[in-house]
């Protein structure tokens, strides 16, 4: 029992040291940087005002498609990942829990699934650009709208698919115990379930109004 504590102890230390060594080294190439700017006098270029407004709107647009589908990705995997390790765990001194309880990796593969429909109906507001042509005022709202409608879609995916593998995890452990448990915590993983689907409706409500890019050229 000691040793097992040890080495994962030892393992929280090693974990701790690398977080540590990331943090300083990119605080040091920030201030490198920084001081590289400062003492050639070229500080003015260090602009986030000036770089956000040279983005293009489609450069927006893209990033927005990208954080839904990346983050809901990654929250399914994850759910995945928490509730899968409880359910093959569980299995192996109670057998009966492993079919009932795929029920949670199935609610968490529907993460990534609204993230993969939401990225579609995004993707069809892009069109590839034809000649020169200035952005208008409807390009970059349509660019704003796809960024943050798809960042909230990621985001509120990504929270989803937390939820739903912890809960998972722990109605197969509750099963394994009780068979009783398991509708109860069910509803409870549902309810879970159901933070997607706030994400998908006000993804769809902000991109609404937005026109497509074709539309203006």
């Amino acid at each position: 029992m000691g040793t097992a504590y040890g080495g994962y102890g030892g393992y929280g230390g090693y974990a701790s040291y690398a977080r540590a060594a990331v943090g300083a080294t990119t605080a040091l190439l920030a201030l490198w940087a920084g001081l590289y700017l400062l003492l050639t006098g070229r500080g003015e270029r260090f602009n986030v005002g000036g770089y956000l407004l040279r983005i293009s709107p489609y450069m927006w647009g893209l990033y927005g498609i990208s954080f839904c589908i990346g983050l809901s990705v990654v929250g399914a995997s994850w759910g995945i990942f928490i509730a899968g390790s409880s359910i093959l765990g569980g299995a192996v001194r109670t057998p009966r829990i492993a079919t009932k309880n795929l029920i949670s990796i199935i609610f968490c593969e529907v993460v990534a699934i609204y993230g993969v429909i939401m990225a579609i109906v995004f993707s069809a507001k892009i069109a590839a650009v034809s000649g020169e042509r200035g952005f208008s005022r409807s390009d970059y709202y349509t660019g704003f709208s796809l960024f943050w409608g798809g960042l909230a879609v990621g985001v509120s995916n990504l929270i989803c698919g937390l939820a739903v593998g912890i809960t998972g995890s722990n109605a197969a452990v509750a099963d394994a115990h009780d068979q009783q448990l398991f509708v109860k915590i069910l509803v409870i993983e549902i309810f879970g379930s159901v933070i997607g689907l706030f994400g998908l409706i006000v993804g769809l409500l902000v991109t609404g109004k937005a026109d497509d890019f074709a539309a203006g050229m």
